[in-house]
């Protein structure tokens, strides 16, 4: 078992996209972000590739799934953003 300092810099990566998710929840309920402002859609998109970068050295399908899903719709909503604004 891997201590805290023993953990492989791809784990850091996932952690602190880890950390983004929990970062943009406590953001939306504290009404500090909309859901539909480009940078909630942009730090989904950010946390969701750091999590693949970590899935991609110590794979597991079904959160592998996920992540590709939400990066997609992060994606999604942010061309969506940018679109609406010009």
């Amino acid at each position: 078992m891997k201590t805290v300092v023993e953990n492989s810099w791809y784990d850091i990566v996932g952690t602190l996209g880890v950390g983004i998710i929990v970062l943009t929840y406590i953001l939306l309920q504290a009404e500090r972000l909309r859901s539909g402002q480009p940078i909630y859609s942009f730090l989904n998109a950010v946390r969701s590739g750091m999590i693949l970068v970590s899935l991609y050295y110590s794979f597991n399908l079904p959160s592998f799934v996920v992540e590709v899903f939400w990066l997609v719709i992060s994606v999604f909503g942010i061309a969506k953003a940018l679109l609406k604004n010009n």
